[in-house]
């Protein structure tokens, strides 16, 4: 079982800039999908960001104001998330998912590629 633990959520104006983290039990960003998601109240969970197999992929209303990451050894992915608008606010979740066949890189922003999921982080963003 994977565990997954965020931290870095806040409150901030528009315009602001906050780095989410992830740290995860295990080496396993080798043969994982990384992805983070977020939900508001009374929306489905969206896929935000995700890394997989050296590759990177964005949900169209962050493309250029968001950036994955990840460190060296592995155990760590962030969530850089610069110019936020009130629109970004929601809980934002760091999940992991094991890879099956090739890298997909349709499968990277869907929910059902990841089994393991952290507690989420809050994210508020002010006008």
């Amino acid at each position: 079982q994977v565990q997954l633990v965020e931290s870095g959520g806040g409150s901030v104006q528009a315009g602001g800039s906050l780095r989410l983290s992830c740290v995860a039990s295990g080496d396993l960003f080798g043969n994982y999908y990384m992805g983070w998601f977020r939900q508001s109240p009374g929306k489905e969970r969206e896929g935000v960001a995700a890394s997989f197999g050296g590759m990177a992929d964005y949900a169209d209303p962050v493309k250029g104001r968001f950036t994955i990451s990840q460190d060296n050894a592995k155990t760590t992915v962030w969530l850089q998330m610069n110019s936020l608008q009130p629109e970004d606010t929601a809980m934002y979740y760091c999940a992991a998912g094991r890879r099956s066949g090739a890298w997909a890189r349709y499968r990277a922003l869907q929910t059902g590629t990841y089994k393991s999921w952290g507690q989420g982080t809050q994210v508020t963003v002010s006008s």
